[in-house]
């Protein structure tokens, strides 16, 4: 069966690389298959969740959900990671030496097969696996010889290492032979060191060989190939993403000699233990990854089967709350930093109602509330007042009556934050406005006193950073910023490790006199121990802690002002995925237009990223292959042509169902197009609104310029004025191909050509595009429906080419 499906029991999706991958291939109901889906039904579509749909066999009662005698409990559960593969084993065909490539065995028969190994000691295929055991006696697995290396590949994955188990020496070896002894390839591993190692040996040697500690994880499968005059020894995690270990000049053996492949294994002393291998010479295409729905058990009679549905990332990103504005979430993820590590400690974001006696912390690492705490009689301290611009989150004002009568407020950090300010350096964010200086912003201080920060407006409004780590009076450290007390909000970043300050974005000093605090566990906000009362509004009060300087990269928060209005839609997306959790986003293209402000708190991710996508007529999409998103540009669809097609297919090899279309579907004709603070403009296509009638709709997208508004209008009204005939669905029997690997390949946006079309076709071949797919894997057999648009109505015109600047055919003009 070419499917290989693997489950992560244990694993959290938001961690993908740390995912242990187990085998259930086995388990799969071969006859039934495996269903997935992917994509959007067309390109005026959004991209659907992609699914999968799988029959297991439970007659062990593995799969059950809360079986305590499972060897998988208790990680039997709804949203369990799964991925599914194409394992491709390409056949072999010609004459020897043959390419290495077609040396391959799935291991699966229990039978070793005479056509391809002739020395087999000690060696023998259990459970689908090629299992050798480490004992004195060296177990053997040898091939023919006749297979060349020279412009090919051999891939192998390595199920199970042995122990150690009391050995005085011990090692597995995969060996690629040259005719010359000691003249070889070789993987190893060593299970006394847990080591790998990766050789390009003469005379049993090499001085430049790569040794590594083994993970199960990122060395799953292991790789041999040849390209351009360079050997390459490699590994991957899943049989498709690749990294180098051991790179050589091409020795010249590898252009002469038939080659020869051995698996051998031994250990002195110790326990008897075993290396298992499979998968020799697959070719893996990931097809799908995500986690389970559920886990049903059926029984019929005494058999018992698992009917599992699973979701990739969108059904992930679909169910996540409300985003808190472009300003909280910058708080809350802009801590993955190269080279150090930090994290938000606390977070008030001030944004409680009207009414309110009380502001909470976001995070949830053990801090209490702060409470409206009185000093002295008068003053009021209100809820729900001025916002920080593009937030839709209220901030407080106080109103004291003096800088010592009045209402501030207090709490407690916890003793979470407290033990991880002795070996954290603090790092602090707040937003404020004022008109009157000389007024403390926040400060926190230990039990006892002795470290204390407080972060001030002078009597100039200049910021200061006040101090103290022994108990003695606080030292005031002035920075360069200008008058604050302005009425106007300012963004505020104290660095504890730089021991800088950064104001609107911008950094407000030198180095600053400035010490870090330590054991830190109450916090003031709007003043500080009873007096320099504030007198305005503060909001989205943070402490992020950090092994280092992280000020300049919390500054950036202040583009949230204006909801970082003018960033290029590419990097929206990312900014957006990473407020999701995802930290894998693949971006293709080059078009990328300024995308205006998504400020305000209230909508979800997956709202704002379809938001760019509708405004960009651009693709979003899951990875298949990652816990990732893909986002492409429309210029990535822009005049496809023969050299950027994934594959071709005649006409007679295709499944009956073929069907050409001409209809209004997709017909639009007349756009009335906006974006936020700017016009409503009308663009039509009056030709195409005299033959068939109005066809409108409306386009209300997230440009900066009304110019952008109207371009898009005009794309949208020159592709679809008048539709040309299209194929929709192409049903293609794909392992049966001799192109199977390239039909593989095709994904979202990817091209390819139906030739020898039937003679009432309007052409003898067709270009399309891919919009999405659904695919039936099972025993020989891969189904797949593509689902498809004409590529020609993504053309644009071109001065001067041949084909792209005909008159009235292909003069749409790119945007």
């Amino acid at each position: 069966m070419p499917v290989l499906v693997e489950a992560g029991w244990g694993g959290v999706v938001q961690a993908p690389w740390s995912i242990t991958w187990t085998d259930i291939t086995s388990r799969v109901d071969q006859v039934q298959g495996v269903a997935i889906s992917r994509g959007a039904s067309d390109e005026l579509s959004e991209t659907q969740p992609g699914t999968a749909t799988l029959t297991l066999d439970n007659q062990d009662g593995a799969l059950t959900p809360g079986n305590p005698n499972s060897p998988y409990d208790p990680y039997v559960r709804k949203n369990a990671p799964i991925r599914v593969s194409v394992a491709h084993y390409p056949p072999r065909t010609g004459t020897a030496p043959y390419p290495l490539a077609q040396l391959t065995d799935d291991f699966d028969d229990g039978v070793v097969d005479p056509g391809k190994w002739t020395a087999v000691g000690g060696s023998a295929e259990v459970e689908g696996r090629l299992r050798q055991p480490l004992a004195a006696t060296v177990a053997r697995h040898t091939s023919m010889r006749e297979w060349s290396l020279a412009g090919s590949q051999l891939t192998v994955k390595l199920c199970t290492v042995p122990a150690a188990g009391g050995s005085s020496s011990a090692s597995a070896s995969w060996y690629v032979y040259s005719a010359t002894s000691g003249s070889r390839l070789r993987w190893s591993y060593n299970p006394l060191t847990n080591q790998l190692r990766a050789a390009v040996e003469v005379g049993g040697a090499d001085s430049g060989a790569a040794t590594f500690t083994y993970s199960p994880i990122d060395h799953a499968w292991l790789r041999v190939r040849e390209t351009s005059g360079v050997v390459v020894m490699e590994t991957s995690p899943d049989g498709w993403d690749w990294t180098v270990r051991r790179s050589a000049p091409t020795p010249a053996w590898v252009t002469t000699d038939m080659v020869q492949i051995e698996f051998a294994a031994t250990r002195t002393g110790g326990t008897a233990d075993y290396i298992e291998w499979d998968c020799l010479g697959a070719r893996v295409r990931p097809r799908f990854w995500g986690t389970v729905n559920e886990w049903p058990v059926t029984w019929a009679g005494l058999n018992s089967s698992v009917t599992i549905s699973a979701t990739d990332l969108f059904k992930r990103l679909n169910r996540q709350p409300a985003l808190r504005s472009m300003l909280g979430m910058e708080v809350l993820t802009r801590d993955t930093l190269t080279g150090r590590y930090s994290f938000p400690a606390v977070y008030f974001p001030l944004s409680e109602p009207t009414e309110s006696t009380s502001a909470g912390d976001v995070i949830g690492r053990g801090a209490s509330a702060l409470a409206i705490t009185q000093v002295g009689a008068g003053g009021v301290l209100e809820f729900g007042g001025d916002e920080v611009p593009e937030t839709g989150e209220t901030a407080p004002t106080f109103t004291p009556a003096g800088a010592s009568a009045g209402q501030y407020l207090v709490g407690d950090l916890g003793p979470q934050t407290a033990s991880d300010s002795a070996t954290w350096l603090e790092h602090v964010q707040v937003w404020i406005k004022t008109s009157t200086p000389g007024r403390a912003i926040c400060g926190m201080h230990d039990p006892a006193l002795d470290c204390q920060l407080v972060l001030a407006l002078n009597a100039s409004g200049v910021l200061t950073v006040e101090t103290t780590q022994d108990g003695s009076a606080l030292t005031i450290s002035t920075s360069s910023s200008n008058n604050l007390a302005d009425d106007a909000w300012h963004h505020i970043v104290y660095d504890g490790s730089a021991k800088r300050v950064y104001v609107d974005g911008a950094p407000a000093s030198g180095t600053l006199s400035a010490v870090s605090t330590q054991d830190i566990r109450t916090v003031y906000v709007g003043g500080y121990r009873g007096g320099r009362l504030w007198s305005g509004q503060i909001a989205h009060v943070s402490l992020h802690l950090a092994t280092g300087p992280c000020g300049a990269t919390y500054a950036t928060a202040y583009g949230a002002v204006t909801g970082f209005a003018g960033e290029s839609a590419g990097w929206r997306v990312e900014r957006l995925a990473r407020y999701a959790g995802v930290e894998s986003v693949t971006i293709h293209g080059t078009t990328h237009d300024p995308i205006a402000s998504q400020g305000p708190a209230g909508a979800s991710v997956m709202s704002r990223l379809r938001e760019v996508e509708a405004t960009e007529s651009g693709r979003l999409y899951a990875e298949r292959d990652y816990f990732g998103l893909a986002y492409q540009s429309r210029d990535l669809r822009y005049n496809p042509d023969a050299n950027s097609e994934v594959f071709t297919i005649s006409y007679a090899d295709l499944e009956p169902g073929l069907e050409l279309s001409d209809d209004d579907q997709k017909l639009c004709n007349e756009v009335e197009a906006s974006r936020p603070g700017g016009a409503t403009q009308t663009v039509t296509a009056p030709a195409s609104v005299l033959a068939f009638g109005s066809y409108p709709q409306q386009l209300n997208i997230l440009k900066t310029s009304d110019n952008s508004v109207t371009d898009a209008a005009y794309w949208l009204v020159s592709r679809y004025a008048n539709p040309a005939p299209e194929i929709r669905e192409i049903p293609i029997e794909a392992y049966t191909m001799p192109n199977y690997l390239d039909i593989l390949d095709a994904d979202i946006s990817s091209y390819f050509t139906v030739y020898d079309l039937p003679v009432q076709a309007p052409a003898a071949s067709a270009r399309v595009t891919v919009e999405g797919y659904t695919e039936t894997i099972a025993e020989g057999s891969h189904l797949i429906q593509f689902r498809t648009s004409a590529s020609s109505r993504d053309s644009v015109w071109i001065l001067g080419d041949g084909m792209y600047s005909q008159l009235d055919y292909t003069t749409r003009l790119a945007y």
